[in-house]
């Protein structure tokens, strides 16, 4: 069946079906739990081979467990998700006559997800928490940059959901573009800002409400009371996980002036400890594809060119420059310049610029001298200087004390702001974001003389009202 095939099917069967009942999208999420679990072992390997070279334990931490943690939670909380929520009548004298308002959270439908390539199962398995929890259908568009994973997500889904119930797409550019096309109930997109832009536009012609996780450049603001060698160990483990290919990953680094080499003493020590080689290393991420691996090593010749202090955290007479696979070494780009482009665009990848302030609201001002990021971490012990950070500053998210982390909280919406996304979800946040919140006021059943006095001929009646109202 062709695309627009299958979500006309999906539509039909969601009318013909109704809304679906708290046991069904329970056990719709079960499968999903059921099929990570039964099918660890081909996941792995298939995202190995799509990246050229990626730990198992680290798909199995961020693809498989980062996922079923979702399911579970949706799972044994939908039930009280489901229940109307009352809420007051206005006004109150109303509600005390026996007028009830309250507001219903009724399936969309169907949802269109856009996933993309860097956590290809996770940022599959978890928006469909939300969107089952919901009670709702899917069609996936998983991305061609991972083929070999893409190919067996649609070998899972199709054993275990009718295409009624889940589908998934797999195509090129083309197809992409015509899946964003659809008209969907709702659409939730994660990938680049500037492909996010195009998916909104195509969405807007059918008026489909879209939930869009982008990324952008996430800062680290290193106070003067942080404590360097944690901090440094907790941003590079952020920036070398998966490479640095994620969303979320620390972006820049400000710091004080004077404990820029201190940063750098610490972040060479914590990249030795955990990667004592790196080339023939399996649990270092390889860079997904040839032209993204291009881009990166151009941000860092760029800036190289442009006067900036490059440091490479690899070990000692290790060389990169003949591999089998993409890898680049965690490099640091140290007092970089507003007109390098790795300062310009998302770097996704290994490579973290480290720039110097000399009061923390310098540094307030830098961030908020660009686009609003999805993520931003502050390090340090001084809760006057971390609160001045969290109110003068605006994130999808923040964690404190380490970076990424606030995703990984099913209480938490995660979402970002502007250019870095729209909408929210992760928990109760996502049941909401894939609902339609129905608002829903019963009248009292006597037609008392107040209401009366609200229709035609208008009287005293209506003057007191208005007279109350104006005040």
């Amino acid at each position: 069946m062709d695309m627009q095939a299958i979500l006309e099917a999906q539509k039909a069967a969601h009318l013909r079906d109704g809304e679906a009942s708290a046991e069904l999208r329970i056990e719709r999420i079960d499968r999903c739990i059921r099929l990570l679990r039964e099918n660890r072992a081909a996941i792995e390997d298939a995202v190995n081979i799509d990246f050229g070279s990626r730990s198992r334990e680290a798909t199995a931490v961020t693809d498989i467990a980062g996922s079923i943690g979702p399911l579970k939670h949706a799972r044994d909380h939908l039930r009280a998700w489901m229940k109307p929520e009352r809420r007051k009548t206005t006004p109150a004298i109303l509600g005390m006559l026996g007028a009830k308002a309250e507001v219903r959270y009724q399936p969309k439908g169907v949802v269109g997800v856009i996933s993309p390539w860097n956590f290809p199962v996770n940022l599959t398995f978890a928006p469909l928490a939300g969107i089952l929890a919901a009670g709702n259908r899917a069609m996936i568009k998983p991305s061609e940059y991972t083929p070999a994973t893409s190919e067996l997500m649609k070998t899972m889904f199709g054993g275990a959901f009718s295409e009624e119930e889940i589908a998934v797409i797999t195509g090129g550019p083309e197809e992409g573009e015509a899946f964003s096309r659809l008209a969907f109930d709702h659409l939730i997109f994660t990938g680049a800002t500037s492909v996010a832009r195009h998916v909104m536009r195509a969405a807007a012609e059918n008026l489909v409400p879209v939930t869009l996780e982008l990324g952008g450049k996430s800062p680290v603001i290193l106070g003067r009371s942080a404590d360097l060698q944690t901090a440094a160990a907790r941003v590079m483990n952020g920036k070398t996980l998966n490479a640095g290919q994620i969303c979320l990953a620390p972006d820049y680094v400000l710091a004080p002036h004077d404990r820029i080499d201190g940063f750098v003493d610490a972040a060479r020590a914590s990249v030795a400890q955990m990667f004592p080689a790196i080339k023939d290393n399996p649990d270092y991420t390889s860079v997904i594809a040839q032209r993204h691996y291009e881009r990166i090593t151009g941000y860092i010749d760029d800036a190289r060119a442009k006067g900036a202090r490059i440091v490479e955290l690899k070990p000692e007479g290790e060389d990169l420059s003949q591999q089998e696979h993409r890898k680049i070494a965690p490099t640091l780009i140290l007092e970089p310049t507003d007109d390098m482009k790795v300062m310009q665009e998302e770097i996704f990848g290994p490579v973290l610029p480290v720039k110097s302030y000399r009061t923390v609201e310098e540094a307030i001002a830098y961030v908020n001298g660009h686009d609003r990021p999805l993520g931003l971490y502050y390090f340090g012990d001084d809760a006057a200087e971390r609160e001045t950070v969290l109110a003068s500053t605006t994130a999808g998210g923040v964690t404190v004390n380490d970076v990424i982390m606030h995703v990984a909280q099913e209480e938490l919406p995660f979402g970002g702001v502007g250019p870095s996304g729209m909408g929210s979800y992760h928990g109760a946040d996502g049941f909401r974001e894939f609902s339609h919140r129905k608002a829903v006021f019963s009248q009292i059943k006597k037609d008392i003389g107040p209401l009366k006095a609200l229709r035609p001929p208008y009287g005293p009646g209506i003057r007191k009202f208005l007279a109350a109202q104006l005040k």
